[in-house]
């Protein structure tokens, strides 16, 4: 009778389409994305699997770069993965690459930072294109340069209970903001804010709260008064889903290379119509 396999760590790099997801987490209810994988892994190993995430995006979020790990003692080599799942996968989930980790490396526990991006289509023509993945905000102008300003004093560990939904889980509202951006390509304004982890539903809740100082609605020293004083009451507001993405997760030593889960949610730019441009023409010879 020959030995079992020894049993081996997977590491996945997943992107998903949330729109139709009711989040990462498993629900009972509701179809989630780490049900579908897993769902995914017992068929192919004949036995239930428990897939574990680096973190739980919400309804309608969506994943650029997600990472995962799970255990398995069959004969599939560790790059193999990606291909075998992907071919039984749904078209809104994808998984880029996998390797094999050391047993102590965890997706969650090991990671070192997330970075969220939310994005803003700031035309007064709507556009199906990219109405999916942008909040269509054109009620006001948004001066990127005050959302800006207002975003930079986050930057730090600081206890941001304003911007912490109830429900959660969590006992303490700490959190250590290591970077934020805010700028302007054409059409488009992008948010960018990179954390040790986030609380629940804070992305969200922080960008309904900085598209009024964006458009004037409220002054930066106001801004400031409400999470340094942690008044979540004056939070009324999360802006939708769609425009969220969990772009990227950091680790010490990660097994993938850049081209991989770097920055692989595209930016949108369109050109000016008005712009001459030459183009491009089949060439006649043979």
């Amino acid at each position: 009778m020959s030995e079992p396999r020894p049993s081996e760590r997977i590491a996945l790099v997943i992107q998903y389409v949330g729109t139709r997801f009711h989040g990462w987490q498993r629900q009972p209810n509701d179809r989630s994305v780490q049900e579908e994988i897993e769902t995914a892994l017992a068929e192919i190993l004949g036995h239930p699997v428990t897939l574990h995430g680096a973190g739980r995006t919400d309804s309608g979020v969506h994943a650029a770069a997600q990472v995962a790990h799970f255990d398995h003692s069959s004969a599939i080599p560790p790059n193999r993965w990606a291909k075998v799942l992907n071919a039984r996968l749904p078209e809104d989930i994808a998984i880029r690459a996998s390797a094999k980790v050391p047993d102590t490396w965890h997706a969650r526990f090991s990671a070192l930072w997330r970075r969220y991006r939310y994005t803003f289509y700031t035309d007064n023509q709507p556009d199906l294109f990219v109405s999916p993945f942008s909040w269509h905000y054109y009620q006001a102008p948004l001066n990127v340069d005050l959302m800006r300003e207002a975003l930079e004093p986050l930057v730090g560990k600081h206890h941001l209970a304003a911007f912490h939904r109830a429900n959660s889980s969590r006992r303490h509202s700490w959190v250590d903001v290591q970077a934020v951006e805010c700028y302007r390509t054409g059409a488009f304004v992008y948010l960018e804010i990179q954390a040790n982890g986030f609380l629940y539903g804070m992305v969200r809740l922080l960008v309904g709260m900085l598209v009024e100082v964006g458009s004037g609605e409220r002054s930066l020293d106001n801004f400031a008064d409400i999470w340094i004083n942690q008044r979540r009451e004056l939070v009324k507001y999360a802006a939708p889903a769609k425009g969220l993405c969990l772009l990227r997760v950091g680790y010490p030593d990660f097994p993938f290379p850049k081209s991989v889960w770097f920055d692989t949610q595209p930016l949108y730019h369109f050109r000016n119509p008005d712009n001459n441009f030459s183009p491009i023409a089949r060439s006649n010879e043979t």
